[in-house]
Formats: structure tokens, C-alpha cells, sequence
């Protein structure tokens, strides 16, 4: 087997060349990196061979050249200053007389001969050169770049402070040392040696300079630490000290000062994570099934106190308790006790056990615990804090939650042959979830990416449920936008036929025959459906006892003082289930309407959940954990882009399309603005937030075209530069015979828009907007569909935005913005959807220099708020700025404005 030997040139070239005899513990990827090393640069090949394989079992010539690269990353390690820096000073070249002796030692290679301390010496410039360069690239500090080169070298050259045990010594049972390392050992490990050997190492004028820089972390550390600064004045930190608990206790309060003055700390090897064992107060809730099930469920809890893991005596906790803050010595080990938290923490778990074994443990609290969310009437991260007390979940709910968090794991059920279609398998997983948590009688989310077929698997429910009953049920209750009434009707004709249903609403019915309904007359129905709308103008819709209350589209509840939300939430039913693909539209407060609904109590009331979801935001890490645990068990989420779920989904590609102002535009654009600094000054309160909306409307209608703010209906092409835009992008969509769908937010603009398109394609297209009767809706969808010469759709947001599949489209045209990435999400997704065989193309039109342009940036910026919890869109509260920001929001960047797109 072929490896590699170093050879010397007579030039002092140091390269590598393959011989016969394999070293034991160089693998041949190593090998190759090194010849590169060495071919590119000697020194960086000695560099990295002292600084990665140590501890490697090389051939003596390759173990030589491994020395020199150690001793050079040695005196980097000694260099004064250079922990935090991303500059190093030059290390300096050992003496002549060292890089003879080094020399002189060579073992037999190809070149020794020419070996001398100039070669060792230009090999040492080499390595500094090498290492300096990939610092620069690296952008780390020296330490940090050490360290991820090697765990062990930014450990050379630091001053350590240990703490052990002496358990021999009764009055004093710990011992202090501190030490420094100057090297590695041939194992890797960092060599200790005791601080005061430091004096002598360093001894001498020349050396004065790295003693200082070795110290330099103690007396920083001394600064903030005064039983430090003592014994550092009393010259006791070279020497070994005897130590009682309560000193020990006090440096295990300041590890935090002295790591933060670079100082590295070392605990006793028995102390898990640097720190003695602590008491733990442990509940377990959910062990047995509740005679009972849903939100009503009364789980058992048990407490106890542990200490590793083990349960403590009472005996044992009482001691703890009698114990003053410090270090206890229990069980044959140190244990740190709080006083004060620890009896805090007990009484609080006392107090819910005994609460518990009266009443039982409501389902919400319990889930609470485990989350580490305390949300109603608590101000911690938990019951006690996160150190001192653990919720764990009992071997019956930890089965059933189990089971909510894997739905592929769970017992197969199936609609059987009465579903006219065939299950995809994370629609047969999503099936499965649903059924648990109608067993369990708890609500779902149901909140899978639009398109990926929520109402297949709701309906698959429905007929599991059907095909188990044994008499007949009451009948479950679907409320959806009015709009996709029909689509829901010719959903379940075309895949549940066998589900008898009623639409009630006036789409469906005359309006005098509804009000005359009972819930008499819905006795061998499977399943009623109604809108938002209908539901708030229809008691006896809400007197009804449901079996099932499903909400399409459910973000139509994220305002709790909306009619309509209020409505919902008096519905009465056995299980609750919420449909929607975004179920953060615009802000947190969005998910807990949702909630309230499907669970309520769980999330505690508006109040409660805003002033916690505000301390989560604070948390310096994880921030939504603790709210992500909580709601996880009853959201099912899948996205389109996992390839996973979908492998065989067509791409999309989203584009800024920019586009100009004319000059007509420009100018009504900097008189609104100017109009508007005027307003400002004049009001505030109530009516500065009607000022700004109301022109931020205008601007927006501006920026679409002039006649639209204007109200003149000419709508000229070279008026708006958006116009010529879409005249681009449109020609390209019919030259390829392709489809578009075309978006905005007013309605008054969908038809000059699809004026405008039929005049450039010399085809006539379809329009949808709020206006458009519900019957109709359903002939637009089927002949965009199905007939060819049909090159595009004009829809507004609001109306034609959800529930809508248009996947005969390649192209989606956002003409203006929503300004909330979820809504225009829902949009697009009437595309991109499955079904869709093309790739889908988003143009995103943007007028530059604009509000257009700078709230794209904002929202960019912002997509982090659902991101750290589920997706969603960003909440810019614009009316919140002051006036001078939001008047340089809006001002017009001329120059960019007039610059063609």
C-alpha cells in the first residue's frame, strides 16, 4: 500500500511523494490533504499536521515535521493578548541555537542532508504566513479559530482554577489549585501544570511580557471577585488551599464572572454539566386513563422530590429543608439547595396535589406543565422555575401523545370503499390524527400548506365516523366562506356522495325557507354547511347541538371581537376542528383565537396569553418553546415544498417584478405625500391612524395607476408603469400558450385590468371579485379550467384568494401587494397546489422608489415572527411609527422611481 514521506530539495522545498509502507493511523484522505498542504505552501502543511493529528501514529519523517508544527502552534498558544483578536502579532522564531538542535535531530528522509536551522526558519515564517491567511478568511477570533481546528489547542496557554473534592478532610472537604497549560501531550490533551511553576517557566526579563498575558485572565477575574482578589494580594492563588463548603459555594457563584474574565473553570469529574447534583421537584400527571376525556378531563398527578434521578425520603427532604443555602452533603454526594426556591417550589406542587386528589388535574393545566408554560396567573417559565422542578407525563398520556406527535404510527383507519379517491399517505396519516383526537374528544388544526387536500381528509373522517355508528348521530356542522360553499358541495359529490348533506344558505335556498329550519328536520343528515356570514344571522344554527363544528379557512376567527368569531365560539359541539393554511396570518394573537376555539382554556384568556407570549419574547433562547410544546399535539402541519409529502410537485419560482412611475404617477405621488405631512401635524390619536391608513390606500391606488385614484376611467397604458409590465408578462404567457392568474386587492380594479389584457391578447378572460354571485363562482372555476381559450383570471384577493383550484395556471401576478406574506401565500397556492404539472412563476409587482418597495424590505425583514413558531406573516404596525419615520417610509425616491424597471 502507497503512502506519503516528506523529501527535502537541495532548494529547501519541502514536498511529499508516495512510498511503499503505509503509516498505522494516517488515512489516506488525510494524506491527500496534507500533499496538497505541502505542494500549495510548506508551512501550511506543518501547520496543520501539528495543530490536527496530534495524537496520529505517523512514519518517523512525517512525525518530525508533526514536532515542528506542534512547538510552532505552542508559542502561537504563548503569544500575549491574542484570545479575543482576529490579529495576532508575529510568532516569534525560536533561536538559532533551538533551530540547530532541531535540525540536528532529523531522523533518516530523502533531503535530510539539506536540512539547516535557515530551512526550519523559513519553514516557521511559512506556517505564521499560512496561519494568518486562513484566519483572515475565517473571520474568527484567534481562540475561536483554534478551536475549530482543533478542540484542544485554544486550550494551551490558560490558567485554569479547579475545584475537587477531599472528602477526607471533614472541616475543609474541598481543595482549590490553580494551574496553566503551555502544551499538548502526545495524546492531545492539555499538560497542567500548577500556576506558581509559571513563575519559573517564565523567569526573566525577556519572559516578563508572556507572564503578564498568562495572568492577565486572573486579574481581570480579581477585579470582580473579592475572596479572588484576597488570595491573589496573599500570593495563596500558586499554591493549593483548603477549602469549607461555603467557599466553594462562592466560587461556584462566580464561575460565570471568572469564565466571562477568560479564566477556564474545572470541576469535580463527578458533578454532571460543572455543577454538584440539586434537588428536583418531579410531578407526574396523566399516569392512569380519566374516567372522562376532552378538554374536561381530570388527570391523576403524583409528586415527589428526587435527587439524581432517585426519589428522596421524607426524612431525606426534611433535612434538605432544615438545610440554610449552600452545599449539603446527602446520600454520598454534594448537593447545592436553594432554601428559599426549593420549599417555593414544594408548596406549589403541594398545593396542586392536593387540589389534584379533590378535584383532579384539568387537561389544560396539565398540558401547561409539561410545556414549561405557565400561563394563567403565573410569571415564571414554569411552576417554579425550570432548575428545581420537572413535569413529566404518565404512561397513559405519554402514549397518547405519543401517538398525536407521530399520526404515522397509529392504527390504520380508513374510509373504506365509501371515498371515491385514494388517500395519499400523509393524507392517511392526517386521517388517523384526526380519529385519536375524536377519540380523546380534543380539537385539531388541521393546518396543512393549501393544496395538500384538508377537506379529502376531513371528509375521510366524516366517513370513518359514519361507518362506525351504530344509530343514527347527530349531524356535524361545516362553516366556510360563502364563496366556497359549491366547491365544498362538489367535493363531497365527487368523493363522499354516500355523506347526506344540506347547504343552508340563501345560495342554496330561499331565505324564508331557512329561517323555518330546526334541528329536527337534520335528523338522518350527515353534515349541514353554512357561511361566516349566514351563521351570525341564524339563532337557531347556534342552539343547535353539533356533533362535529368544522371551520374552513379558519383564520376567518382571528378577531375575537369580530360578529362572526363570536358566533362560532357559541356553537355547541362534541369536537372541534379548524382548517386553515395559515394559521399565524398576521400575529400570534391570530393562533390563540384559533385555540380558544378548538380547545379553550388551554391557551388561557386574550390577556393571559398576550403577557406570556411577551415574556416569551424576552427568553434569550428558544423563545416559543415552551408556546410550541403546548399547541403541537393539536396542529398537523405538512408543507408543499417538503419532498417527503410531495415529491412529485412542480417547482415555484417567485420574482420582484419592478416597474417605473410614469410622471403623471410621480407627481400625484409627491403631492399625497406632501398633503400628508400637513395632516400630521394637525391630528393625532384616533384620527392620525385614519390619516395614515387612508393614505397609504392612496398611495397604493397611485402606484397601480393614476385613474384609479383619480376616478377619471381612462386607465391609459402609458400612465402606469405597471401597466407595461403586465404587457410584457402577458405576451410572454400567450406566446407560450400558458395561463395567468392576475391578483389585487381593490375590486374596482379587476375589470380595467382585464380590459386592459383582453386588449393585448385579443382574447377576452374571466373576472371574480366580491361581487360575483356564489352560483357563478363555480362556472368561472370549471371554464377557466377546461377551456383553452381562456388566457387569464382577474381576481380580487378577498374573494377569490382561498378555496379556489386554478391549477390550469402557470403564472401568478400579485398587480399590487397585500403587504402580508400568508395572504398572498393563500393566493398563490390557487395554483401551486396539487394538481399543478407546470412550474409555477410569481410575479410580484413593485413600483421602485415607493412605499411598494420599502414595505417589501420591512416584510422581508420581519418573516421571523411565525417563523420561530410555525410560517406566517410579519405584523408592521405602521400606524405606530412617528411621523418622521413614516414620512421617509413613503417619500419618493425620484430618481429610482423614474428608472425603468
Amino acid at each position: 500500500m502507497m503512502t506519503l514521506e516528506p523529501v527535502l530539495t537541495p532548494h529547501g522545498l519541502l514536498t511529499l511523494r508516495q512510498t511503499a509502507q503505509a503509516p498505522p493511523a494516517l488515512e489516506p484522505d488525510q494524506g491527500l490533504r496534507l500533499e496538497k498542504a505541502f505542494l500549495r505552501g510548506s508551512g501550511h502543511g506543518l501547520l496543520w499536521l501539528g495543530a490536527n493529528e496530534v495524537g496520529t501514529v505517523l512514519p518517523p519523517g512525517l512525525s518530525y515535521w508533526r514536532e515542528l508544527g506542534m512547538r510552532y502552534m505552542t508559542a502561537l498558544c504563548a503569544l500575549p493578548n491574542i484570545g479575543d483578536g482576529r490579529i495576532k502579532p508575529p510568532v516569534p522564531i525560536p533561536a538559532d541555537s533551538e533551530l540547530d538542535t532541531m535540525a540536528a535531530v532529523v531522523p533518516p528522509m530523502t533531503g535530510a542532508e539539506y536540512l539547516s536551522a535557515a530551512v526550519l526558519a523559513d519553514l516557521w515564517r511559512g506556517m505564521d504566513a499560512a496561519f494568518d491567511a486562513e484566519l483572515v478568511q475565517a473571520k474568527l477570533s484567534v481562540q475561536e479559530f483554534l478551536k475549530s481546528r482543533h478542540p484542544a489547542w485554544n486550550l494551551v496557554g490558560r490558567v485554569y482554577f479547579n475545584l475537587a473534592e477531599n472528602r477526607k478532610d471533614e472541616e475543609a472537604p474541598f481543595a482549590f489549585l490553580a494551574t496553566y497549560t503551555t502544551r499538548l501531550s502526545a495524546e492531545a490533551r492539555a499538560q497542567h501544570l500548577p500556576l506558581g511553576k509559571a513563575l519559573q517557566e517564565y523567569a526573566g526579563a525577556r519572559n516578563r511580557e508572556r507572564l503578564l498575558s498568562l495572568l492577565m485572565p486572573v486579574q481581570r477575574a480579581s477585579e470582580r471577585c473579592l475572596w479572588l482578589k484576597t488570595i491573589v494580594d496573599a500570593g495563596d492563588i500558586f499554591h493549593p488551599l483548603r477549602w469549607s463548603p461555603q467557599q466553594a459555594l462562592q466560587f461556584l457563584k462566580d464561575v460565570p464572572a471568572l469564565e466571562g474574565a477568560g479564566v477556564i473553570v474545572r470541576m469535580p469529574a463527578s458533578w454532571r454539566m460543572n455543577r454538584p447534583a440539586r434537588p428536583q421537584v418531579k410531578a407526574t400527571v396523566g399516569g392512569n386513563a380519566p374516567s372522562q376525556i376532552g378538554m374536561d378531563a381530570l388527570l391523576d398527578f403524583q409528586m415527589e422530590v428526587t435527587l439524581g434521578g432517585e426519589s428522596l425520603s421524607k426524612a431525606e427532604i426534611k433535612q434538605l429543608l432544615a438545610h440554610s443555602d449552600g452545599l449539603a452533603f446527602i446520600r454520598g454526594k454534594w448537593v447545592e439547595v436553594d432554601h428559599e426556591r426549593l420549599n417555593r417550589t414544594l408548596e406549589q406542587f403541594e398545593a396542586i396535589e392536593c387540589r389534584a386528589a379533590a378535584h383532579g388535574l384539568s387537561f389544560g393545566e396539565a398540558m401547561r406543565m409539561l410545556a414549561g408554560a405557565g400561563i394563567v396567573g403565573d410569571e415564571t417559565a414554569g411552576p417554579a422555575g425550570v432548575d428545581l422542578s420537572q413535569t413529566v407525563a404518565g404512561p397513559w398520556l405519554a402514549e397518547k401523545l405519543a401517538s398525536l406527535r407521530h399520526p404515522d404510527r397509529l392504527l390504520r383507519v380508513g374510509p373504506g370503499q365509501n371515498l371515491r379517491g385514494t388517500l395519499r399517505p400523509y393524507q392517511q396519516s392526517g386521517v388517523q390524527w384526526l380519529y385519536l383526537l375524536t377519540q380523546l374528544k380534543l380539537g385539531a388544526c388541521l393546518a396543512d400548506d393549501m393544496g395538500l387536500g384538508k377537506t379529502i381528509q376531513v371528509l375521510s373522517l366524516l366517513l370513518v365516523l359514519k361507518n362506525e355508528a351504530k344509530e343514527n348521530c347527530k349531524p356535524s356542522l361545516l362553516v366556510a366562506p360563502a364563496s366556497l360553499l359549491a366547491n365544498w358541495a362538489a367535493e363531497i359529490g365527487r368523493f363522499a356522495p354516500s355523506l347526506k348533506t344540506v347547504v343552508v344558505h340563501p345560495s342554496a335556498a330561499p331565505s324564508e325557507k331557512l329561517n323555518t329550519y330546526s334541528a329536527d328536520e337534520f335528523a338522518d343528515v350527515d353534515l349541514v354547511i353554512t357561511s361566516y356570514g349566514f351563521l351570525t344571522r341564524t339563532p337557531w344554527l347556534e342552539a343547535t347541538p353539533w356533533r362535529f363544528v368544522v371551520l374552513d379557512e379558519a383564520q376567518a376567527i382571528k378577531n375575537q371581537a369580530a360578529k362572526q368569531t363570536k358566533s362560532v365560539k357559541r356553537l355547541k359541539a362534541e369536537m372541534r376542528i379548524a382548517l386553515t393554511g395559515t394559521p399565524i396570518e398576521n400575529r400570534l394573537g391570530d393562533l390563540w383565537s384559533i385555540f380558544d376555539f378548538i380547545n379553550p382554556g388551554l391557551l388561557g384568556s386574550s390577556k393571559e396569553f398576550s403577557a406570556f407570549v411577551k415574556r416569551l419574547a424576552d427568553r434569550p433562547h428558544n423563545s416559543y418553546g415552551p408556546l410550541r410544546d403546548l399547541v403541537r399535539p393539536y396542529i398537523l402541519r405538512r408543507l408543499k415544498t417538503d419532498k417527503s409529502i410531495i415529491a412529485n410537485l412542480p417547482d415555484k419560482t417567485e420574482v420582484k417584478t419592478f416597474c417605473p412611475l410614469s410622471r403623471k404617477q410621480a407627481a400625484l405621488y409627491q403631492q399625497a405625500v406632501a398633503e400628508l405631512a400637513s395632516h400630521l401635524e394637525e391630528v393625532d390619536g384616533i384620527k392620525r391612524k385614519g390619516i395614515v391608513l387612508a393614505f397609504l390606500m392612496r398611495l397604493k391606488q397611485i402606484c397601480n395607476h393614476p385613474s384609479q385614484w383619480l376616478g377619471d376611467g381612462r386607465w391609459s397604458e402609458h400612465d402606469s408603469g405597471k401597466l407595461g409590465r403586465l404587457r410584457d408578462i402577458a405576451e410572454v404567457v400567450a406566446s407560450r400558450q400558458e395561463k395567468a392568474l392576475v391578483f389585487t386587492q381593490f375590486r374596482e380594479t379587476t375589470a380595467p385590468l382585464a380590459a386592459f389584457l383582453g386588449s393585448v391578447l385579443g382574447r377576452p378572460g374571466l373576472v371574480l371579485h366580491g361581487e360575483t354571485e356564489v352560483k357563478k363562482r363555480k362556472d368561472l372555476v370549471r371554464q377557466f379550467q377546461e377551456d383553452e381559450n381562456v388566457p387569464f383570471f382577474v381576481l380580487s384577493v378577498k374573494a377569490g384568494g382561498t378555496g379556489l383550484n386554478l391549477t390550469a395556471a402557470s403564472h401568478v401576478i400579485h398587480f399590487d401587494r397585500w403587504w402580508n406574506p400568508a395572504v398572498e401565500n393563500q393566493a398563490t397556492d390557487r395554483a401551486f397546489r396539487i394538481g399543478q404539472t407546470k412550474n409555477v412563476l410569481v410575479h410580484k409587482f413593485l413600483c421602485r422608489g415607493t412605499v411598494e418597495e420599502k414595505i417589501d424590505q420591512m416584510i422581508d425583514s420581519k418573516k421571523q415572527l411565525a417563523g420561530d413558531f410555525l410560517n406566517g406573516g410579519a405584523d408592521i404596525l405602521l400606524t405606530e411609527m412617528r411621523d418622521e419615520e413614516f414620512l421617509k417610509l413613503v417619500a419618493l425616491d425620484l430618481g429610482a422611481a423614474m428608472k425603468e424597471g
